[in-house]
């Protein structure tokens, strides 16, 4: 193993945070109060831990720590809540209680009902095989309550098969759940089955099926049910008809959500009347889509993961990106691209940043090419539904590019690749030439042109500096930065000045002897002989509490420590700290809304998968990078896998050595990067690659 012959790995398995919010008793009400203390696991990291067993061992010790201790059904009726409240980690907790107490009390029915939650739970958070596999245990058991889990539990293998484009196997689940629901159920089972048919192609089937539907109860789900009518008049070649329905939606708002079905109404409008050949009043439809877009903030919309629509309104989007490109409005398609991105967190920024003149919620091509230098090239890259699109801008040109990947195949090659780096294979230079050319290979980069890359969809996940151009690797030739989108970028850089050389680091937090990372410890205090203003924080001082009272006191924070993603919900990522009084501690990405950051520039977490999230609606990543941009840092080092004790040191120190001397950041990365890759024995990406810098690549640092 690389990491046998290297060092430790800045990764921890044996810690997962339980604690869960105390929760108000009853059928659905949720009240959230105090963090019940935290409890130590053995065992994997976290997303090797929700398993079945795992996650009836969490909930075991979650329920011992509960203050007030409920019912298991109870804490199922908990589970959905918090499920379709979008607080999905809370939600996977709720439900492992309810597994430990159908074990301990030998209740099948309620651990079918537990194993139902938990499928429910992954299906909302985009986990297939896992809502598989839970569903698929809740089948196994013959409860008291059968129309209670048969129906939800097939409903949810229906989901997941149609998220999967298993259009016909989702009409089996489907119907299968509709033979198996109580009453109440029911409808929602028939408009998802009506959504899978339209989908499969079987219209007459789902004519019949929805011209019998009967409305639901919850008002809520009557949008939906009217988009379903329209698309299948769209399916049947009813685009008049189609068109006129929407119309009717636009004519006749109802509901707190009214704005949001307006804007799919525009959308439905736009492909009515692009089926009737009108390409002006597509594009009209198109705009009123995405003005609509701007005034409508993403949530969590459980009812449309209940109706089995799962609407995303990067489709909105990702529409008019097509069309726009395919007109040959190459302008128009990159504007709308950027529009796209980073909502929530372009306001964040907004509020504390100077931002350029005029700019308001997206970035012009004037706006950007007034800001790049002479060696700065802006990629980016939007992944439509069959191809990929590059721009590559420039102080002078704009250059678009059509690329024959489709988002789904995307998304397999980046997995593969970032597996394959990851894992330390030595073959992976082929495939990383193979990748570098198909993705970058027709834009005509010049060595030595530093590159600001925006992501989107998979590409967030890709180690850009581990691909090859002209046989090496890109770091060689390229300084690289990541940003969320231009908009946060240009607010981001907006200062253009000289941060004070005072450090704030924490280093090897005193956890335990299996969690040593003495390289870490010998990375802080190396670092801090390079400036003469440091607060180093190390083994048992490196708390908790004294991150939350120094964290903003230096614009440089280092942190070198264990860190964990949790992809079901970012939120709930963190980095583990040293202990307090007794009890292990650590930092969730959801506490650093409520800390004032303000004093930071850079961040840099020298921890392992530091750098993963979740993308969300909007192309948002959250996760660490997206939680410290938005409380105040313009710039952030985070990884994507596992990292290697001593190479790191060497990264960093190398770094930080170039920012002392004045260097920019981000060449002061590829420097970094460098003399990892090109020390003996560390030469495989696997060493060298996982860090990526985000957000400010021009931040410098002044004597």
């Amino acid at each position: 193993m690389f990491t046998e012959q290297i060092g430790l790995k800045r990764a921890f398995g044996g810690i997962a945070c339980l604690g869960l919010a105390l929760l108000a008793c009853g059928a659905t009400a949720v009240r959230a109060n105090e963090i019940a203390p935290s409890i130590a696991l053995g065992g994997a990291h976290l997303k090797d831990a929700d398993t079945l067993l795992g996650l009836t061992s969490e909930g075991m010790l979650l329920y011992q720590s509960d203050p007030v201790k409920l019912s298991g059904y109870q804490y199922c009726s908990q589970a959905i809540a918090l499920a379709e409240g979008g607080e999905l980690r809370l939600s996977v907790r709720a439900a492992g209680k309810a597994l430990h107490l159908g074990r301990e009390n030998q209740d099948p029915n309620l651990q079918a009902m537990a194993a139902r939650d938990l499928a429910i739970a992954f299906s909302y958070a985009g986990q297939l095989d896992k809502a598989e596999l839970f569903a698929n245990e809740a089948l196994r058991y013959q409860g008291e309550s059968p129309e209670k889990v048969l129906g939800p539990a097939y409903k949810t293998l229906g989901d997941v098969a149609a998220r999967r484009g298993e259009h016909q196997v989702a009409v089996r689940h489907y119907k299968t759940a509709l033979a198996n629901a109580s009453p109440r159920y029911a409808p929602l089972i028939q408009a998802s089955l009506t959504n899978a048919m339209i989908d499969a192609g079987e219209l007459p089937r789902a004519r019949q099926i929805l011209d019998n539907l009967h409305l639901p109860d919850d008002v809520a789900l009557v949008p939906l049910l009217q988009r379903i009518r329209a698309r299948l008049l769209l399916a049947e070649q009813r685009p008049r008809e189609a068109a006129a329905l929407y119309r009717q939606v636009l004519a006749s708002p109802q509901g707190s959500d009214s704005r949001y079905e307006q804007v799919w109404a525009w959308d439905g409008l736009a492909r009515s009347e692009a089926a009737l050949g009108n390409a002006d009043a597509v594009a009209d439809a198109l705009r009123q889509a995405l003005d609509g877009l701007d005034q409508v903030r993403a949530r969590f919309r459980s009812e449309e993961f209940k109706m089995g629509l799962f609407s995303d309104v990067q489709q909105i989007f990702e529409h008019a990106v097509d069309f726009h490109s395919a007109r040959g409005d190459e302008v128009e398609a990159f504007e709308i691209s950027e529009r796209s991105r980073a909502r929530s967190l372009l306001d964040a920024v907004r509020e504390r940043a100077r931002l350029p003149g005029g700019l308001t919620d997206s970035v012009g091509i004037s706006q950007l090419q007034a800001s790049l230098s002479a060696d700065e090239r802006v990629v980016q890259f939007h992944a439509l539904p069959k191809r990929l699109l590059v721009w590559v801008v420039g102080p002078d040109r704009l250059q678009q590019q059509n690329l024959n990947i489709q988002a789904a195949d995307l998304a397999g090659l980046v997995e593969a690749f970032r597996d394959a780096v990851a894992n330390g294979r030595k073959n992976v230079e082929p495939v990383a030439a193979q990748l570098g050319e198909a993705l970058l290979g027709k834009l005509g980069l010049e060595p030595g042109q530093r590159l600001i890359i925006v992501p989107h969809g998979p590409l967030h996940y890709l180690p850009f500096q581990a691909l090859r151009l002209r046989d090496r690797w890109l770091i060689e030739e390229h300084p690289l930065a990541l940003v969320p989108s231009l908009g946060v970028a240009l607010g981001l850089i907006q200062d253009d000045r000289k941060i004070i050389p005072r450090l704030t680091a924490f280093g090897n937090p005193q956890v335990g002897a299996e969690y040593e990372l003495p390289g870490a410890e010998r990375e802080v205090v190396a670092l801090g002989r390079l400036f003469p203003e440091r607060r180093l924080f190390v083994g048992s001082a490196a708390t908790k509490t004294a991150f939350r009272t120094s964290a903003s006191s230096s614009p440089l924070l280092h942190l070198a420590a264990h860190a964990q993603a949790d992809r079901l919900d970012p939120l709930h990522s963190r980095i583990l700290l040293a202990n307090e009084e007794g009890r292990q501690s650590f930092l969730e990405v959801r506490e650093l809304s409520d800390m004032q950051l303000s004093g930071l520039s850079l961040v840099t977490l020298s921890a392992c998968e530091s750098g993963l999230g979740r993308v969300e609606r909007g192309d948002e990543v959250q996760g660490f990078p997206r939680a410290f941009l938005a409380a105040g840092a313009s710039a952030m080092i985070a990884s994507l896998w596992e990292v290697p004790d001593e190479p790191t040191e060497r990264l960093m120190t190398t770094l930080y050595g170039e920012l002392a001397r004045g260097v920019d950041l981000q060449r002061a990365m590829q420097a970094g990067q460098l003399a990892v890759l090109r020390h003996e024995g560390t030469r495989n990406p696997y060493f060298w690659a996982p860090f990526s810098l985000i957000g400010d690549w021009r931040l410098t640092v002044g004597n």
